[in-house]
């Protein structure tokens, strides 16, 4: 069976398709680091996802997509209700996709596409008929998708340990960070250029953007989330949101 109830045990590399796809819904469920032979299409259709790579914290908003190359380790985290849908692809497929982590748009023909994919039985011959014509579409259309800022570079520098251990929270000013550190803010400046490639304003807002996003998608409203994340008002939120994703909430979380 494609569809996978929450407690069930599954490894996609132990089965001989090229395409093998599932669709489960879950509550609170954290899978641990993993990785698989196969590249993975993780798409939500409701509820967000946060995953851990090596050295990035990759957020899966809802209706969007995100690839991960084979052999990434990662760790997907999903709170309150996620219904999702899985596509994992053999290397030789995954060898014509980004060889990189994305998030990318789906488009209403890739969410087609994706449905039948991932209710397809483990022994659907994709060489053949409408699943290669799916198959093919799949391929495609995740080629061309458009990305989504929803990558944080995460530091490795060991000053910066209490700051990661706490991602939930909104980071500290520049001002702020430079008491707790005892550094200057042209040497943090320069720790996260090295580390991330953004300075340390750009990878605040940058948390915030992600953060943001996974508070409404969790059912938070605007009021409480420009609290949350230092906003001085609803629309100084919206502001924000509007000159990073060039849309509103409202409009980024419409359904396509």
């Amino acid at each position: 069976m494609a569809w996978l109830a929450a407690d069930t045990s599954f490894d996609p590399d132990r089965l001989p398709a090229p395409v093998i796809g599932i669709a489960a819904q879950l509550g609170d469920h954290d899978s641990g680091l993993h990785r698989h032979q196969r590249g993975q299409l993780l798409f939500t259709q409701q509820g967000c996802s946060r995953i851990t790579l090596d050295n990035q914290l990759c957020l899966l908003p809802p209706t969007r997509a995100a690839w991960i190359p084979c052999g990434v380790p990662h760790r997907a985290q999903m709170h309150n209700a996620v219904d999702y849908r899985s596509v994992y692809m053999s290397p030789a497929l995954a060898d014509q996709l980004p060889q990189h982590v994305r998030v990318i748009e789906v488009s209403a023909l890739l969410r087609a596409v994706l449905e039948p994919m991932a209710m397809a039985p483990f022994d659907t011959d994709w060489q053949t008929g409408r699943y290669a014509h799916l198959l093919a579409l799949c391929l495609d259309e995740i080629q061309t998708a458009a990305e989504q800022p929803m990558l944080l570079p995460l530091p490795r520098d060991k000053r910066l340990a209490p700051l990661l251990a706490h991602l939930d929270r909104l980071p500290p000013t520049l001002q702020d960070l430079e008491s707790q550190l005892g550094a200057s803010a042209k040497t943090i400046g320069r720790i996260f250029r090295r580390e991330t490639g953004l300075g340390y304003q750009q990878w605040r807002q940058q948390w915030r953007l992600m953060r943001l996003i996974e508070l409404l998608a969790s059912g938070r409203n605007l009021g409480y989330c420009a609290f949350e994340l230092g906003f001085a008002s609803d629309s100084a939120l919206i502001a924000f949101f509007k000159g990073l994703t060039g849309t509103t909430p409202r409009g980024y979380f419409k359904a396509d």
